[in-house]
């Protein structure tokens, strides 16, 4: 398919064309590929809150449905949306591992569980590529944390590497994904991207996949370690270390003609497969009902004293909403892959609202603040742009730093966080030479007293307030600090008095120094102290009925490149948990949050549910899983411990020499755990569903597991039946997710591959006489099974 290309043009297939474009040769039939990255939906490539996409439930929470037919539709779903704004490859899904509840990026993974983030993975870029777009996997491999990722050592062993942090990017090549994105960090002494054993004897030798792999953006370090490794396409363009770049290397015969041939051959079969005809499946209303739907699917009910979740309309005649993220939910994590979804959507308090209006007074107060790092920014735009913003800063953009600057572009940004990529706005910001950008926009006090206003950026930057400088950052950060100080994202702060009713004009001007990215970010507090939002809070509790409680975190609480450091709630949010369920027991705490959490405090409350990170179905499917109209129903995909010293693997700081090691080796989470709070698997829905029995049979290529299943209740429900193993640790082998109507019994078959039943030593070695157990959690051994002698079924 690159025989009609000259030598140059295959090398220069090796490198991307532009940050968001693979090179293209229209003449010889091979198209240029559009890329964006996922997983949550197709995420702005400008990085823009105007580029408006439908944000879907984090893959913590679709690994918490553990349902393979329901993450397809939602892959096809942002298929759909691909198509819509001309994307032929999502960069999705990440299919690495929760090995610590602090990484930073917990909610865009699965699983602890690698078969389950496996099937579920692959399932979602099978529903995704159904629509005629590339899934592109990633990240290869052990990028399961972000403490210093461009630089860390995972340092892992063989069996470990295989049976593990493999496992799911196997299961997505086995499922034919378009792709896979080679990770940041280095792996046993290698960067990912230079990982031989990796790329070339493993994914490309040993699993015959097809695919292209293509580099994280500007995550490579070498030209002839790099190609000669297995890597396909350097991302993004133009060209760092690859394609043209690899030209001498090439000349010289470091490089074979036959290795640039197989990288460029890979990039075209790509675009042949994913740049020819588009099918958008799921839109509109039926995209909105199954955003819902899985939202809902994803929440786990993990205590329910008293049967008081659902909290049937009518039945309490006085309800309370207290909590942070009532009123201001977590949609998603912080991640340069944030999507921009529609201003529209509909927060959880007013979902509840709606729904027990007419059948219970309803009242909210927040408890804490909502946005305890970095708050909104609420204002007007200082100058009509005619482009009908009516909220915003205007921002103008300046070629030079000096005050005789010229002006060449303005716009209206409705967000508190503005970021630039060179290559992607050269059209408004000139980032290859010194430059200024300046925001302004008023400001309406509503409350008389002290206002705290933040401002941080990745470079020099001052804030004014009606031309009065208030804060000021000077120093310059060099173009090698720049990501890191845009990733940390902190800010300064500093308090000024406002009289209500009166406006104020807000100004930031940031200069910086050329750098292949930029960043500048601003908010505005209002005045409320701690003890008043509290007491208000336990005051309402006192008088009502029953308390939904809705706490967690916001969006710059799970970050991209930086870690957590503890796996607790905000200090006051426990506080809030503690005074309210003091305050009235029927209280039902809803977590949304991202990741394994500490709820040791969950004895005070009669119900909690983790609702993770849900998308904007957030708010509808929360009121009517409250009401009782749809079930809760996931279960655990990651593991709680009782405390954290108990999780196998919690630090993840590098050594002094750059080694993070693995020592958990195969018993990472539920798997290691001797006691935990709440195992894989757990959770349990509204219906009351029994699993009857379980038999095993072993066929040629495994075995199969037969249970049955009934719904004693008279509401539909779903169940999730789980397989695990014993030996040679704690392992799930297989599972199966079903809806049954009222009264409804069923048989279901669970095929369990010889593969699974097998571990590493040199080779694929069978585990002698596995034991196995079914039950609905890795803690249920409903029924233990052994297994027979091979024999035909019916």
């Amino acid at each position: 398919m690159t025989d009609n290309l000259t030598p140059s043009q295959r090398l220069a297939m090796s490198a991307g064309a532009t940050m968001w474009t693979t090179v293209g040769y229209e003449e010889a039939g091979i198209p240029s590929l559009a890329m964006a990255d996922g997983p949550m939906g197709i995420a702005s490539g400008r990085v823009d809150e105007r580029d408006i996409a439908l944000l879907s439930p984090c893959p913590t929470a679709l690994g918490a449905s553990w349902d393979v037919e329901l993450n397809k539709r939602v892959g096809a779903l942002v298929g759909g949306e691909a198509i819509r704004m001309g994307v032929d490859m999502v960069l999705a899904p990440n299919v690495n591992l929760a090995r610590s509840p602090l990484a930073g990026r917990a909610f865009e993974y699965f699983s602890e569980e690698p078969l389950l983030a496996g099937i579920i993975g692959a399932a979602w870029a099978t529903g995704l590529q159904s629509t005629g777009t590339a899934s592109v996997a990633k990240h290869l491999v052990c990028n399961d944390s972000e403490t210093d990722r461009d630089h860390m050592n995972a340092v892992v062993d063989e069996r470990t590497l295989r049976e593990i942090y493999l496992l799911p990017f196997e299961l997505c090549a086995n499922a034919g994904v378009g792709g896979m994105l080679v990770a940041y960090n280095r792996l046993n002494g290698d960067w990912c991207a230079e990982q031989h054993h990796v790329m070339t004897a493993v994914v490309k030798d040993e699993w015959r996949f097809p695919g292209v792999l293509m580099s994280d953006w500007f995550g490579t370090h070498s030209t002839v370690a790099t190609l000669n490794a297995g890597l396909d396409l350097e991302m993004p363009g133009p060209a760092r270390f690859l394609g043209p770049k690899a030209a001498e290397a090439v000349a010289q015969g470091e490089i074979s003609e036959d290795r640039v041939t197989d990288a460029a051959s890979r990039v075209a079969l790509a675009a042949l497969r994913f740049k020819g005809e588009k099918n958008a499946p799921i839109t509109g209303k039926a995209a909105d009902d199954l955003l819902v739907e899985a939202a809902a699917a994803g929440f786990v009910l993990l205590r329910n004293e008293g049967s008081l979740l659902p909290l049937v309309p009518g039945r309490d005649r006085h309800v309370a909403i207290i909590g942070p993220n009532a009123a201001a939910p977590c949609y998603q994590g912080g991640t340069f892959a944030k999507i921009s979804a529609t201003p529209i959507t509909v927060r959880p308090l007013e979902a509840i609202m709606t729904r027990y209006a007419g059948h219970a007074h309803v009242d909210y107060e927040p408890g804490v603040d909502p946005q305890p790092r970095l708050p909104s920014m609420s204002v007007s735009p200082v100058r009509d742009l005619g482009d009908g913003y009516v909220s915003g800063m205007t921002v103008d953009y300046y070629d030079g730093q000096g005050n005789d600057a010229r002006l060449i572009a303005s716009e209206t940004r409705d967000t508190n966080s503005l970021v630039w990529f060179a290559g992607v706005h050269d059209d408004v910001a000139a980032l290859g030479r010194p430059a200024r950008i300046v925001a302004r926009g008023l400001f309406h006090a509503q409350d008389d007293g002290d206002h705290l206003f933040y401002v941080g950026a990745t470079g020099p930057v001052t804030m004014r307030i009606d031309g009065v400088d208030l804060i000021a950052q000077q120093e310059a950060i060099p173009s090698s600090d720049v990501m890191g100080k845009l990733k940390s994202g902190d800010a300064r702060h500093a308090a000024i008095k406002l009289n209500a009713g009166q406006d104020y004009a807000v100004e930031v001007e940031f200069t910086y120094d050329p750098a292949r990215v930029h960043g500048l970010w601003y908010g505005i507090r209002r005045p409320d102290s701690a003890e008043a939002m509290l007491g208000r809070a336990v005051a309402l509790a006192q008088k009502a009925d029953a308390v939904i409680l809705i706490v967690g975190e916001t969006s710059d609480a799970s970050v991209e490149s930086k870690d957590r450091s503890h796996t607790h709630l905000p200090e006051e949010q426990v506080a809030l948990i503690e005074a309210v369920t003091a305050a009235n027991p029927r209280t039902a705490v809803i977590a949304n949050v991202g990741h394994a959490f500490d709820t040791s405090w969950e004895d005070k409350a009669a119900a909690l549910l983790v609702a993770w990170y849900p998308g904007e179905g957030f708010g509808t499917a929360i009121a009517q899983v409250l009401a009782g109209d749809l079930e809760p129903g996931g279960r655990m995909p990651v593991s709680i411990a009782r405390q954290e010293a108990d999780y196998p693997a919690l630090s993840l700081t590098p050594d002094a020499n750059g080694d993070l090691a693995y020592r958990e080796g195969t018993r990472l989470g539920y798997r290691g755990m001797a006691n935990p709070r709440h195992t894989l698997g757990a959770g349990f829905g509204y219906a009351d569903m029994a699993l009857l029995s379980a038999s095993i049979t072993t066929v040629e290529d495994g075995c199969l597991v037969t249970a049955t299943v009934e719904n004693r209740s008279d509401r539909p429900g779903s169940d999730v039946i789980q397989i695990y193993r014993r030996e040679p640790e704690l392992a799930l082998v297989g599972f199966a997710k079903l809806h049954l109507h009222p009264g409804e019994r069923r048989d279901l078959t669970i095929t369990i591959p010889t593969r699974r039943l097998q571990y590493w030593n040199d080779g694929w070695r069978d585990i002698a006489s596995p034991r196995l157990f079914v039950g609905r959690s890795a803690a249920d051994i409903a029924f233990d099974l052994s297994i027979t002698a091979p024999e035909t079924i019916a």
